[in-house]
C-alpha cells in the first residue's frame, strides 16, 4: 500500500509540475494560466490531452511538438521530474498526512520563484506573500518538532522569528551595499522571499542558508564575468534563484549540509 501511495505522490508532483510550467511560462507576458489550453509556442497549435501527460508525452514524442516537428526543450520535463521527486521525498517522510500539503506547496513554489527570477527578475509578491502565510502555517504545525530529519521551523514562534530575521538581515545588507556603493544591490523581492524561507525552515537555518546561497551566486557570477568579460564585475545576478536552491537543499540535506558548515567555522 506505502509503495502505491509513493507512487500517487510521484504522479502528483509531475502533474502539478506540469501546471508550474504553464505559470512560468505565462507570468512574464502578463498572459492567463487558465486559458487559452496549453499549445505550442511556434506553431500554436493546441496540445492534445493524450500529448500533455506529464513525463511521458516529452519521452514519446522526444520533447516535440507533434504539429510542427519544434522542439519543445528539456526544462520543462525537467521541472516536472524535479517536482515528481520532491513530493516523492516528502511523502518518505511524511507518509499520508497534513503535512504533506504545506511542504509540497513550499516546494512548488519555491520551484516557480526559482525560474521565474531566472528568466525575468522579478519574485512575485502573489507567490512569496502567500509562502510566508504556509511557512506560518508550518512553524504551527510544529513540523520541525514531528520531522527532524527535515530542516523546518519547530513552533509558530520559530517561524515568525524567521520570517523576520530572514527579511530584517537581507534588507539590511541591501542599505549597507547601496550605502557604500551608491546603486542598489539587493530587490525588495529578495526579502520577500527570504521572509518565506525563514518562515518555513525557523531563524537557525537563515546563516548557513544565505552563505550557502551566496557562495552559490558568486561563483556563478565569477563564471559569467569570465565568459562576457564583464571588467566591473556590475551585472544583475538573479540572486533569488540561489535563495531557492539553497532552500531545497537544507530542507531536505540540511543535517548534512550544518555538518559541513559547522566543521567550516570550526565546530
Amino acid at each position: 500500500m506505502s509503495a502505491l501511495f509513493a507512487l500517487y505522490a510521484f504522479a502528483l508532483g509531475a502533474i502539478i509540475g506540469s501546471f508550474l510550467n504553464v505559470v512560468i511560462h505565462r507570468y512574464p507576458r502578463e498572459e492567463s494560466i487558465v486559458f487559452p489550453p496549453s499549445r505550442c509556442g511556434y506553431c500554436q497549435a493546441r496540445i492534445k490531452p493524450y500529448d500533455n501527460i506529464p513525463i511521458l508525452s516529452y519521452l514519446i514524442l522526444l520533447g516535440r511538438c507533434r504539429s510542427c516537428g519544434v522542439a519543445f526543450g528539456s526544462r520543462y520535463v525537467m521541472i516536472e521530474l524535479a517536482n515528481a521527486l520532491f513530493y516523492l521525498a516528502i511523502f518518505f517522510h511524511t507518509g499520508v498526512s497534513l503535512a504533506f500539503i504545506p511542504l509540497a506547496a513550499i516546494v512548488s513554489m519555491t520551484i516557480v520563484l526559482i525560474y521565474i527570477d531566472l528568466d525575468i527578475q522579478i519574485l512575485p509578491d502573489v507567490i512569496d506573500l502567500p509562502g510566508i502565510l504556509i511557512g506560518l502555517l508550518i512553524g504551527w504545525m510544529g513540523l520541525g518538532t514531528l520531522y527532524p530529519q527535515l530542516i523546518l521551523a519547530v513552533d509558530l514562534l520559530d517561524s515568525i522569528f524567521g520570517a523576520a530575521f530572514g527579511a530584517s538581515l537581507l534588507l539590511a545588507i541591501g542599505m549597507v551595499y547601496k550605502l557604500l556603493r551608491k546603486i542598489e544591490g539587493m530587490g525588495l523581492g529578495d526579502v520577500k522571499m527570504l521572509a518565506m524561507i525563514g518562515a518555513v525552515t525557523g531563524w537557525r537555518a537563515i546563516f548557513p542558508l544565505l552563505f550557502l546561497a551566496s557562495v552559490g551566486g558568486a561563483i556563478i557570477g565569477l563564471i559569467v564575468a569570465a565568459r562576457q568579460r564583464h571588467e566591473n564585475l556590475q551585472f544583475p545576478i538573479p540572486f533569488g534563484v540561489f535563495l531557492g536552491l539553497a532552500t531545497l537543499a537544507v530542507i531536505f540535506f540540511g543535517n548534512t549540509l550544518f555538518t559541513w558548515y559547522g566543521s567550516l567555522l570550526g565546530g
